[in-house]
C-alpha cells in the first residue's frame, strides 16, 4: 500500500489555514498543522485528525524541524512587519527537507511599489518561491476576502440594521475562506497539474454596497442600510476592538485600493470552479456562515454592546498608523503607487491567465 504524502500547513489555526486543513482532511490526506501555540483552536484541528506541531515561523531551525518528514507544504505569510524573515525560514526548511510541492497565499495587489510593506513582502514571496529547486510551486493571489466585510460590519448590521460603508460605490468579487481552502487542498492533493501557475481566487460576481446590504438583509431577516463612514473612523473602531495597529495600517491602504477599483480589475475569475469542479461561493453564502455566531442573535446585551460601539468608538483614541510606520522604520519603496496607478502592475496581472511561472516582472517605478 502506497503511503500518502504528508502535507504541512502553516498558520493552521488562521481563517484560511484552518480551511485548508479541514479540506485536506476531508480528502483523507495526511496533514501536519503548524501552529504558534497549543490552544483551543489547535486542539480542534487535532480532534479532526491533524498532527499538531508548535513552531515559530521566524525561526529557521524550528521551521526545518517542523518540516522534517513532510513532502508538500502550504505557506501563508503572517501579517507582520518582519514577514520576510518567515519567507527565508520557510525556503530554508523546504530546501533542506527536499519538499516536492508548495502552495503559497500571496495577494492580488502584490507589487514592489505599493505603499503597504505587507504588499511588497507578498511580491517578494511571488518572486522567491518559484525559484525553489526541485519543487512544484503554485501561487494563490486572492484579493479582498468576503470575510473582511463581515469582520467590520456584521455585529452592527445584526443589532442595529446599519452597515458602515468605507468603500463608496467600488466593487469587488470577494472570495470566501472556504473556497481558498478548497483550491489550496485540491492543488496540494495533485500538485503536478498546477506547477508554475498563479491563480487569482475570486467570488462568482462583482458586488458593491447594494449587494452587500441586500445579502445582510436577506440572511438577518431585517432591513440593513449603509451609512457612509470616513477612513479615520476605522482607526478608532479598530483601536476600540483591540486590532493590531500594523494590520490596520495595511488595511487602510487596501481600502484605498478598493475605492480605486483594484479588486474589480480583471475579475471575477473562474479559478475556483476550474480547480475544484465546484462554483465559487456567493457572498450571501459567506454571510450565512456567520448567522450562527453570537453577534447575529438579537439580544438586549448585543444591542447595548453594538450601540455602545456606535456611540463611543468615534470618541476613542484611534491608531496613528503613519506614526507607527515611522517608528518601525519601514523602508521607503521609492515612489509609492497604489495598484491602479501602477501600469507595470496592471500589465503583469492582465498577463496572468492562470499564470505562467515566469510572469512578467512587476518593476518598481522610476
Amino acid at each position: 500500500m502506497v503511503t500518502k504524502p504528508l502535507i504541512l500547513v502553516t498558520a493552521a489555526t488562521g481563517k484560511t489555514g484552518s480551511a485548508i486543513v479541514h479540506e485536506l482532511l476531508a480528502r483523507c490526506e495526511r496533514v501536519r498543522a503548524l501552529v504558534h501555540r497549543r490552544d483551543a483552536r489547535s486542539e480542534a484541528l487535532a480532534r479532526a485528525g491533524a498532527q499538531i506541531v508548535p513552531a515559530d515561523m521566524f525561526d529557521a531551525g524550528q521551521m526545518a524541524a517542523a518540516m522534517r518528514g513532510v513532502q508538500r507544504a502550504h505557506y501563508t505569510p503572517p501579517f507582520h512587519p518582519h514577514t520576510a524573515q518567515t519567507l527565508a525560514a520557510f525556503l530554508h526548511a523546504a530546501e533542506v527537507n527536499r519538499i516536492e510541492a508548495v502552495t503559497a497565499m500571496t495577494q492580488w495587489l502584490a507589487s514592489p511599489s505599493h505603499p503597504a510593506l505587507m504588499t511588497r513582502d507578498m511580491w517578494a514571496v511571488e518572486q522567491a518561491l518559484p525559484r525553489l529547486r526541485g519543487a512544484a510551486v503554485t501561487i494563490l493571489n486572492p484579493g479582498f476576502f468576503a470575510d473582511n466585510y463581515l469582520r467590520t460590519g456584521f455585529g452592527m448590521a445584526a443589532q442595529l440594521g446599519l452597515y458602515a460603508n468605507f468603500l463608496g460605490d467600488s466593487r469587488n468579487a470577494p472570495p470566501s475562506n472556504a473556497d481558498m481552502g478548497r483550491v489550496a487542498a485540491a492543488i496540494l492533493a495533485d500538485p503536478a497539474r498546477h506547477d508554475g501557475q498563479r491563480y487569482r481566487i475570486t467570488g462568482p460576481a462583482l458586488i458593491g454596497v447594494a449587494e452587500i446590504t441586500a445579502a445582510f438583509s436577506a440572511v438577518l431577516g431585517r432591513r440593513v442600510r449603509a451609512i457612509p463612514a470616513p477612513g479615520w473612523l476605522l482607526d478608532k473602531v479598530a483601536a476600540w476592538r483591540g486590532e493590531p495597529a500594523y494590520d490596520v495600517a495595511a488595511f487602510q491602504h487596501y481600502l484605498e485600493d478598493h475605492r480605486q477599483g483594484a479588486f474589480a480589475f480583471g475579475g471575477p475569475t473562474s479559478v475556483v470552479e476550474q480547480v475544484t469542479g465546484r462554483p465559487a461561493e456567493s457572498f450571501e453564502t459567506t454571510v450565512r456562515s456567520y448567522a450562527a455566531r453570537p453577534e447575529a442573535r438579537r439580544t438586549a446585551r448585543g444591542f447595548i454592546a453594538a450601540l455602545g460601539e456606535f456611540m463611543l468608538a468615534p470618541l476613542w483614541p484611534g491608531h496613528d498608523t503613519a506614526r507607527l510606520e515611522r517608528r518601525l522604520a519601514i523602508p521607503d519603496s521609492g515612489k509609492p503607487l497604489y495598484a491602479m496607478q501602477d501600469e507595470a502592475w496592471k500589465a503583469a496581472r492582465l498577463a496572468q491567465p492562470g499564470g505562467p511561472r515566469a510572469m512578467p516582472p512587476i518593476a518598481a517605478a522610476a
